[in-house]
C-alpha cells in the first residue's frame, strides 16, 4: 500500500500539472531555463498569466528559480524531471513516473 505522506505529495505535484499552460511551461523549459518574458512570448500568454503559473509550479516544487539581476530564471526541478538517451523527458513524483511527449 501507498505511503500517506508519498500519496499526498504525488497527488499535489499532480494537481499543480492539472492546468494546460503549466503543462505548456513545463513544455517550454523542457528545453533549457528560461525567463517569465521568455515563457510568455513563447506561450502568447500574458507575462501576468505566466507569472501565476509558475508560481503554482513553484510551489509543488516542479520549478527551480534563480535571480539573475532584475530577471527571474526558472528550469525544471532535476529532482522530478529527467532525459533519457532519446530526449523524452520524464515526470517522477515518486508514485508515478510519466513521460512527457516531445512537440
Amino acid at each position: 500500500m501507498t505511503d500517506v505522506k508519498v500519496a499526498s505529495e504525488c497527488a499535489k505535484r499532480l494537481q499543480a500539472l492539472a492546468e494546460m499552460n503549466r503543462i505548456r511551461i513545463i513544455d517550454c523549459l523542457r528545453t533549457g531555463q528560461k525567463n517569465v518574458t521568455e515563457l510568455a512570448t513563447l506561450l502568447n500568454v500574458e507575462i501576468v498569466n505566466v507569472s501565476h503559473h509558475l508560481g503554482v509550479l513553484r510551489a509543488a516544487e516542479l520549478v527551480n528559480d534563480v535571480k539573475d539581476g532584475r530577471f527571474v530564471i526558472y528550469s525544471l526541478n532535476p529532482q522530478f524531471f529527467s532525459n533519457d538517451a532519446t530526449n523524452s523527458t520524464f515526470a517522477n513524483f515518486g508514485w508515478c513516473k510519466i513521460e512527457i511527449p516531445q512537440n
